[in-house]
Order: C-alpha cells, then structure tokens, then sequence
C-alpha cells in the first residue's frame, strides 16, 4: 500500500465520523471495485433509479450496469431531446435511488456541489428517498472556502471541455467568474447536515475519481 493510500485510509475514519455527525452515512472502499459493489448495495429489486453526470460513477462502472435493462432506471443519456432530459430529471425525484458524486468534500464532513443546470443538487437536497455519492479521496479539501476553489479551478475547466462548452475557463484553464450563458457554476450548495436520517450515503474511495 502507498504512502498516499495509507493516507487516504486513515483520514477517512476521521471524515466518517465527522459526515455521522451529520446525519450522512459514510463508507470507506479502498478501490474502484469495492465501490462499485458497495453502490449497487443500496439497489434493491424493483427500484426506481436515477444519476446525475459524474465522470466518478462513469470510472467505477456503476452508469454502465444500472442502465442494464435488468434495472429500472431513468436512463436521461439515452434523451433524443431536451423536453425528453428535462422530464427525466423532474421523474428523479421520485427515485428510490439516486446516484452522484461531489465535486468537493471538507474534512468536517461537509458536500460542496456546483452545478449549471442545478438537476444533481436539486435531487441531491429534496426529492429521492436514498441518495448514493461515489466521492474520490482527492477531492478532499480542509475548508468550504477550499472546496469552491477547487470546484471553480480544478474542476470546471476540463469538465467543460469534456462537455465542448465554450465558457472563458475553458480557454484561461482558471475561473473568470462568468455570467456566460453556458456557464456550469451557476448554483453552489453546501450540504452541511441532513434532516432525514439514513437518506444521505457517501462511499468514500481510496483513489482519485472524477475531476
């Protein structure tokens, strides 16, 4: 095991307690595979589920096999247009499952969530009885403040060039604070405690997912 890994290990036991805390429940996997079992732990036969975009859940699998036709699952890649994608993202809140990932997570067991069109965190705070976050042990950051400029200027960059959206940051590789109408940071959202119990579950992967 790596110096980083063995890292990762430890400090996980510190941000399980600290998301408990919180009414979130958190879970430590040491690899993709681990992970990848453990989401598809919380699926049980019959579930209605759904996802936001996550390159993290694209790396693990977990997109791939839930939109096997063997589940039931919004399949909101497969939309030929944008009325098909907007009605599966309001059907997502009906979801017994939704699955995600955080741009960022703070050692005190707080979720940072940036979006452009806001569907992933709109489920993410109301809406689908159990809510599954596949999260990267590299987007660990110390503080809220941290996990914005993360999201801002590590993040958002190449995700927009993964999306070919022609935002200033795509260009700079850093935030410029635009107001673009194809800006991805539109809404920010800390989760920083949730009301119901048993709702929120992070896994925690000792390795580096998504951006």
């Amino acid at each position: 095991m790596s110096g980083k890994n063995m890292y990762y290990e430890q400090v996980s036991k510190t941000l399980i307690k600290n998301f408990n805390k919180r009414n979130i429940n958190a879970y430590y996997c040491s690899t993709k595979e681990a992970a990848y079992e453990k989401a598809l732990s919380f699926v049980n036969e019959g579930d209605l589920i759904s996802y936001g975009g996550s390159m993290s859940l694209n790396e693990i699998g977990l997109i791939k096999e839930i939109e096997k036709p063997i589940y039931n699952t919004l399949k909101k890649n497969h939309a030929k247009t944008q009325a098909e994608k907007d009605k599966i993202f309001k059907s997502a809140f009906d979801a017994d499952v939704y699955f995600m990932s955080s741009n960022a997570i703070t050692l005190d067991g707080e979720l940072i969530n940036i979006d452009g069109n806001g569907n992933r965190i709109a489920a993410l705070i109301y809406g689908p009885k159990k809510v599954v976050l596949v999260v990267g042990m590299n987007k660990l950051v110390s503080t809220v403040d941290d996990g914005i400029r993360r999201v801002r200027n590590i993040s958002s960059p190449p995700n927009t060039i993964r999306l070919n959206i022609n935002t200033p940051c795509s260009k700079t590789g850093k935030c410029e604070n635009c107001l673009t109408p194809e800006c991805i940071c539109c809404n920010t959202v800390i989760t920083r405690f949730s009301r119901k119990k048993e709702r929120i579950h992070v896994i925690l992967v000792g390795t580096e997912l998504g951006y």
